[in-house]
């Protein structure tokens, strides 16, 4: 507690400093949005003073800095449409799977750049064009960059676009940066690579990482790496559309989804109640729908829920245009040993006309979602339940992205509307909102019965046999280490004696032959 108000006073400190210490001298050189989003946002705030240990006078010279760099690229402006189309189509530069952490990969291509200083800014707008894309959609995410060097001669070296990207993560986008995987570089550039790590500063090096095709997948595992690097990934980059995350429509509860949409069946609701499941009958249900009095209700069940079944914090929820989405960015699941397979995603509309919603995933073989795609009245709220589907495991890779639109009252909710309604909405019309996936790993299956446990042993016994199995072993490996330190400095011993004797011995024969 007392850490949070630590944080919200340099926090409300950073504010107070900046509107009279830069922003009166400035303003002409800040973009107003800026300005008010820094009034506004909380975790912008925090990540600046993250990056440079909570230290307000080098926070305040970071944002003045970033301020100005952000209205010179004119970063809050920049789209597909005023950017040259060949930037996207040259494929140097795109986001594209995880690394092993769950970190979005930030893919720079290095044998498709060329250095051209007429071009340059261009370029540089480009990366934070990318930057930009990203953070406003992951809110503080780190990412992970990847330069691929493979391929790569003098003629692709250009040491200020490097300096560049450092910079926007140095900089420009403060607490961004997971680690900087170096893929195959050239012994060219051994000497450049000595600048780079100047430039890093020694917070940064140890995100460094020089990889080859051996050691690639200690980082990122080889779903997401291209067959030249080891990996069984087939993705190819092209444009149009903007690459994003693969998001691909969910399996439904029972087999995949022959198209968009889905009809819920009377045996389907049948099949649950046999399977056991009455008492998540009213989660099950997609077409439950809630009036607005009775959402505070839900709410309250569905964190109570949390703390039994999925070891969750309090739900958050993230409040669109559109819809309120809870929980706002996390589904939590259990790991394969801990077991919890179910989560709950609340929607809720806020508008005054049906919204229309689908469920895409970047795993559409490892879980079943329902409903997938369907629509919410006004003033309602729809259960979505997501659950793993047969042996799989949630990861940390897995993503989730809503999509939301409005519907006119005339148009109706049934499948075939809902199918005609997605083929013609506009991009622009449409709420995207991601949920990316944790996995708890040390929690416990709260629903763990004596017939599922063997040994018909209270969990609680478990945990402390565990937990005195895993200390006999610490300490097992310390008497190991002492023995073979003890046998070590035997031998080592025993070898200075053999040493001592033979320079005895030398002294003797010297002594005779002195006699003789």
């Amino acid at each position: 507690m007392a850490g949070q108000q630590d944080k919200a006073a340099l926090i409300s400190e950073t504010r107070r400093r900046f509107e009279s210490d830069y922003l009166p001298d400035k303003s002409d050189k800040y973009d107003s949005r800026d300005v008010e989003r820094l009034r506004q946002d909380n975790n912008w705030v925090e990540n600046y003073l993250l990056w440079r240990h909570d230290v307000v006078d080098d926070t305040l010279k970071m944002i003045d800095e970033s301020f100005q760099w952000r209205k010179e690229y004119m970063v809050n402006d920049l789209s597909e449409s005023i950017l040259p189309k060949w930037l996207f189509e040259n494929g140097a530069l795109y986001l594209h799977g995880y690394d092993k952490e769950g970190y979005k990969l930030f893919w720079f291509r290095v044998k498709f750049h060329t250095k051209d200083p007429k071009q340059q800014f261009e370029k540089k707008k480009f990366v934070a064009f990318w930057l930009e894309h990203y953070s406003r959609r992951e809110h503080g995410k780190p990412l992970t960059v990847v330069f691929d060097m493979a391929e790569t001669g003098v003629s692709h070296i250009d040491l200020d676009f490097i300096r560049f990207i450092i910079n926007c993560f140095k900089i420009y986008y403060p607490n961004y940066l997971s680690k900087i995987v170096i893929f195959e570089m050239p012994w060219i550039m051994n000497a450049a690579f000595k600048i780079v790590k100047g430039w890093l500063g020694p917070d940064a090096i140890g995100m460094l990482k020089l990889t080859n095709k051996n050691d690639v997948q200690e980082y990122i595992s080889a779903e997401y790496l291209p067959a030249y690097m080891g990996g069984t990934d087939t993705f190819k980059y092209s444009y149009p559309p903007l690459v994003d995350d693969d998001f691909q429509t969910p399996l439904c509860e029972n087999g995949p989804i022959t198209s968009e949409d889905e009809v819920e069946s009377k045996e389907e609701i049948e099949a649950d109640k046999e399977a056991g499941e009455s008492s998540e009958e009213q989660i099950l249900n997609p077409k439950k729908v809630c009036s607005v009095e009775q959402i505070s209700k839900v709410e309250e069940n569905d964190k109570t829920d949390s703390k039994t079944k999925n070891s969750k914090k309090t739900l958050t929820v993230f409040k669109g245009l559109l819809l309120h989405i809870s929980p706002s960015e996390e589904l939590y699941f259990g790991s394969k040993e801990t077991g919890e397979k179910k989560c709950l995603i609340v929607l809720t509309n806020v508008t005054k006309n049906v919204v229309a919603f689908k469920v895409r995933t970047t795993a559409p073989d490892k879980y079943r979602v329902k409903p997938s795609n369907s629509s919410c009245e006004p003033g309602t709220s729809i259960d979505i339940v997501v659950s793993l589907h047969g042996g799989f495991a949630a990861s940390l890779q897995d993503r989730f992205l809503i999509m939301a639109a409005e519907m006119d009252q005339s148009s109706g909710a049934g499948a075939p509307e809902l199918a005609q309604f997605w083929k013609e909405v506009p991009r622009s019309k449409v709420m995207e909102h991601r949920l990316r996936c944790h996995v708890v790993e040390s929690s416990k299956p709260s629903t763990l019965t004596l017939k599922e446990n063997s040994f018909n042993i209270p969990t609680k016994n478990n945990e402390d046999l565990h937990l005195r199995l895993t200390q006999l072993l610490q300490v097992n490996k310390r008497l190991q280490e002492q023995i073979d330190c003890c046998v070590w400095f035997q031998q080592l011993i025993a070898v200075l004696a053999l040493f001592l004797v033979a320079i005895a011995a030398f002294c003797f024969y010297l002594l005779y032959t002195q006699r003789c």
